[in-house]
C-alpha cells in the first residue's frame, strides 16, 4: 500500500473512532511501528491529528483542535440540531455574522431559508455556500488564510469587523468549563472576540460534549452572551451551575419539537 494512501485510511479510522492505537494500526496495514510512529508524525506535523501514548487522537486537546476535514465529518446529526435551533433566531433582512467551524458551516448553508440576509463571515465554507445565492449579501472578511480552520483570521480580519455592525453573532467554541468558553488558538480568539464586539446579540453555540473542558486560551466569559446553543443536556452540575449565574442555556431538541 502507497504511504498516502495508508495515511488516508489512519485519518478515516481516526474520524470514526476518534482515536486509535499503534498496534492496531501497524497489525492492520502490516507494517512496522517505526513505519506508523513515522506517519503519525508527519500527520501531526500538518496538524491534523496529535499523538498520545501508544496511538493518535483527533480529540481536542488544551493546545489542540483537530483540521477542519475531519471536523466537518463528525457529529453530524447534533450540527444539523443546533443550526436548526439557531436558524430561529435569524429574522429576515438581519444582517448575521457567522464564526469559523464546522458547526457554523452547516448554520451557513442553512441560512438561505431566511432570505433576504446580509452574512458576514471568515468562514470560508459559509462562503462557497452563499456566494451565488440570491437574497444574501455576502460580506467575506478577509485575512490570513487557514487550512486547519477553513478560514480567515488576522489583522485583516479584526479591522474589516470593527467598521462593520450586525444584528446577531453565532460563535462557536470547542471547550466550556465553568463560567468561561475557551480556544486553543489566540487568532481564531481574536477574530470572535471582533465579532462579538460587531453584533448587537451574541449566541454561543457548542456541543454538549465540549462541557467541562478547557483549553490554552480564554475566549469569553459566559456571561457575556445572550443565551448558549448546545444540541442535548450537557449533564452533571453544568445545568444548575449555569442557572445560578442567570445564563440561559438552550438545548436544541426543545426549541426546534
Amino acid at each position: 500500500m502507497k504511504r498516502e494512501v495508508r495515511r488516508q485510511e489512519i485519518m478515516d479510522m481516526l474520524v470514526q473512532e476518534g482515536s486509535v492505537g499503534l498496534e492496531t494500526l501497524a497489525t492492520h496495514f502490516g507494517v512496522s511501528r517505526m513505519t506508523i510512529h513515522r506517519d503519525l508524525d508527519d500527520l501531526e506535523q500538518a496538524g491534523v491529528l496529535r499523538k498520545v501514548r501508544g496511538g493518535a487522537t483527533i480529540e481536542t486537546g488544551t493546545q489542540f483542535e483537530s483540521d477542519f476535514r475531519f471536523r466537518e465529518r463528525q457529529g453530524g446529526a447534533a450540527k444539523q440540531l443546533m443550526a436548526r435551533a439557531a436558524l430561529n433566531l435569524v429574522e429576515p433582512g438581519a444582517t448575521v455574522i457567522v464564526n469559523d467551524g464546522s458547526m457554523a458551516a452547516v448554520l451557513g448553508g442553512m441560512l438561505v431559508e431566511r432570505r433576504p440576509l446580509t452574512v458576514i463571515t471568515n468562514n470560508f465554507a459559509v462562503i462557497e455556500a452563499l456566494q451565488s445565492e440570491r437574497g444574501i449579501g455576502l460580506i467575506a472578511l478577509g485575512g490570513s488564510y487557514s487550512a486547519k480552520y477553513n478560514g480567515f483570521f488576522g489583522l485583516l480580519t479584526e479591522e474589516s469587523l470593527s467598521r462593520l455592525r450586525a444584528d446577531v453573532a453565532f460563535i462557536s467554541s470547542p471547550a466550556v468549563s465553568g463560567l468561561v468558553s475557551f480556544h486553543m488558538d489566540d487568532a481564531v480568539v481574536r477574530a470572535k472576540r471582533a465579532m462579538m464586539r460587531a453584533a448587537s446579540r451574541r449566541y454561543l453555540l457548542v456541543g454538549h460534549q465540549r462541557f467541562g473542558h478547557s483549553a490554552l486560551h480564554v475566549m469569553a466569559e459566559l456571561g457575556e452572551f445572550d443565551a448558549i446553543l448546545t444540541d442535548a443536556d450537557p449533564g452533571g452540575s453544568c445545568l444548575g451551575e449555569l442557572r445560578e449565574a442567570g445564563i440561559e442555556l438552550n438545548i436544541a431538541g426543545d426549541l426546534i419539537q
